[in-house]
């Protein structure tokens, strides 16, 4: 053997030799984690970097889950688990600030809350017996994908402050505003006017703009609305669904499968049901506050291929409540919808073809 390759050979022993015996650091980039405890989920949450996996055991995790940390468009962070992960936030607990925001010492009380943290994926797990359930704030690009939702003192799931461009589907809704009937929504997206003071982050307002609603199971006993489209937000697409409107409070106006106060929503291909007890109006409604700044609320949505059984109480599937407010931006109500057993028919205005 020669000396060059006596030498190599030897350098390699003693290399092999230091990586067999030392422990070194781990490369950096962003390994699975697999959690089992409340507070292994709680640092996962607040260790998260762009592309991880947080994975959750099966098994019931009490506290106060919450993250700030961003994932990227390219490294989506990921929280998955079985149905039988359940999360539970027993708070809320300690001062609030004025607004939603994390604060130390205070408890929300949400079952999970992204906040300033983009590019989350949400999937598989369960949340219930927390004051929300799942919250999005300032958190775009967030996917929740075949989660469960139960027994929640307020709303079910929100996208508020401009979590624009989310997704939620193959999910789960039902028993909310077990504490607030009026406030207890299944799905919530953007922020009423009156709360832009603290969610109005775009211009001042919240724009939670073009989020897809699909594929989902919402109620029985979503005490307000299964979805409420609030105002300002813009370019959603709601298909898919199957509304059980059972058990709708009729509290704080709650008496639709959906409040459409937003612009240029698409609402196709949903099926809903009622059934006492509750109370029920119509089966998709649209409203018209006014805002500052001005938007077209209300105006501008379009219905197709939706299947309406109001259940002998409802009198029309699709309630437009004003004409006048949208003549520059009409909704558009399609004859491919159906409704049966309702007191009024299909559609306060004319069906387009």
């Amino acid at each position: 053997m020669s000396a060059r390759k006596s030498l190599f050979r030897a350098v390699f022993l003693v290399t092999a030799s230091i990586s067999a015996t030392l422990t070194l650091p781990a490369p950096a980039g962003a390994a699975d984690v697999v959690v089992a405890t409340a507070t292994q989920l709680q640092a996962a949450l607040a260790g998260a970097i762009p592309g991880q996996a947080i994975r959750l055991a099966a098994g019931t995790y009490h506290g106060s889950f919450v993250t700030t940390n961003p994932g990227t468009a390219a490294k989506p962070i990921t929280l998955s688990g079985p149905a039988d992960a359940v999360l539970i936030n027993d708070g809320p607990a300690g001062d609030a600030p004025d607004c939603p925001v994390p604060t130390a010492g205070w408890d929300s009380g949400y079952g999970l809350w992204l906040a300033n943290a983009p590019y989350w994926t949400l999937r598989g797990f369960t949340v219930r017996e927390s004051k929300k359930g799942i919250v999005a704030d300032n958190s775009p690009h967030t996917t929740i994908d075949g989660v469960t939702v139960h027994h929640i003192d307020e709303e079910a799931v929100h996208f508020r402050r401009s979590s624009a461009d989310s997704v939620l589907k193959n999910s789960s809704i039902s028993y909310t505003g077990q504490v607030q009937p009026g406030y207890g929504e299944g799905v919530y997206l953007s922020s009423a006017g009156s709360n832009w003071g603290c969610h109005g982050n775009s211009g001042g307002a919240d724009r939670s703009d073009r989020i897809q609603v699909l594929d989902n199971h919402l109620g029985p006993f979503i005490a307000a609305e299964p979805i409420d489209v609030k105002e300002g937000t813009a370019a959603g697409y709601i298909g898919g669904n199957t509304f059980d409107g059972r058990g709708i409070s009729g509290q704080n106006s709650a008496d639709s499968w959906i409040d459409v106060k937003g612009t240029g929503y698409t609402i196709e291909g949903n099926t809903g049901t009622f059934a006492p007890p509750g109370t029920f109006a119509n089966g998709y409604e649209t409203h018209n506050p006014s805002t500052s700044p001005s938007f077209d609320n209300g105006c501008g949505n379009v219905w197709r291929g939706n299947k309406s059984d109001l259940g002998g109480v409802g009198a029309y599937a699709i309630k437009i409540s004003s004409v006048s407010k949208c003549k520059a931006n009409p909704n558009v109500v399609s004859a491919s919808n159906t409704v049966t057993n309702a007191r009024s028919g299909l559609a306060n205005i004319p069906v387009t073809p």
